[in-house]
C-alpha cells in the first residue's frame, strides 16, 4: 500500500474508531460543558488535561507508524503488511485502546463526568476482549513466529518499562 493510501485509510479510522470512542461517546455520555467543572479540584482537573494530551501524544505516534513502519492502516479492511513492534509498540501491545482510554479518564477529570471513567473501564474491558479473542489470533496467523515472540515479550496491557527490542532477522 503506497504512503498516501495509508494516511487517507489511517485517518478514516480515525475519525471511525478513536474519534468516536473518545470523542462523540463521551460526549454523548454528558453533554460536557466545558465551562463546567463542578467541585473537583482544579489540580484534578488539569491532571485530566494532561492524561488527555499524553493519551492524544501516543495514539498520534501509533497511527503514525501504521503509515510509515506498517504499510497499512490499523483497519483488517486495509492491513500492514509489516508487524509494527517500533515506538509505544515496543512498550505495550494494544497501546492505541490504552491511549484512546488514557483520553476517555482524561475527559472524566477535566470535565468533571464521573461517568466517563466507568466508560474508559468498560472500553478497556470490550476492546481487551477483542484483541484477545480476534486481534491477537489473526496477528499470530498473519505474523507466525515474529509476533509469537513479540507476544511472549510485550505485555496487552501494562507497560515495559525497558522498550523490547526484537531479535535480529
Amino acid at each position: 500500500m503506497h504512503r498516501t493510501q495509508a494516511a487517507r485509510g489511517t485517518t478514516l479510522f480515525v475519525l471511525l474508531g478513536p474519534g468516536l470512542e473518545a470523542g462523540v461517546g463521551p460526549w454523548l455520555l454528558t453533554r460536557t460543558d466545558v465551562g463546567g467543572g463542578g467541585d473537583w479540584p482544579a489540580a484534578l482537573r488539569a491532571a485530566g488535561v494532561v492524561l488527555m494530551v499524553a493519551g492524544l501524544a501516543v495514539l498520534a505516534g501509533v497511527l503514525l507508524r501504521f503509515v510509515t513502519h506498517g504499510a497499512g492502516t490499523p483497519s483488517p479492511a486495509a492491513p500492514t503488511t509489516r508487524l509494527i513492534v517500533t515506538g509505544a509498540y515496543r512498550h505495550v501491545r494494544h497501546p492505541m485502546y490504552l491511549a484512546t482510554a488514557t483520553v476517555i479518564a482524561g475527559e472524566a477529570l477535566a470535565f468533571a463526568q464521573p461517568v466517563l471513567l466507568g466508560a474508559a473501564a468498560l472500553y478497556l474491558a470490550a476492546l481487551g476482549t477483542f484483541g484477545r479473542l480476534v486481534e491477537e489470533p489473526r496477528l499470530a496467523r498473519r505474523f507466525g513466529p515474529a509476533y509469537d515472540a513479540y507476544r511472549a515479550a510485550v505485555p496487552a496491557w501494562w507497560p515495559r518499562l525497558t522498550p523490547w527490542r526484537p531479535p535480529p532477522a
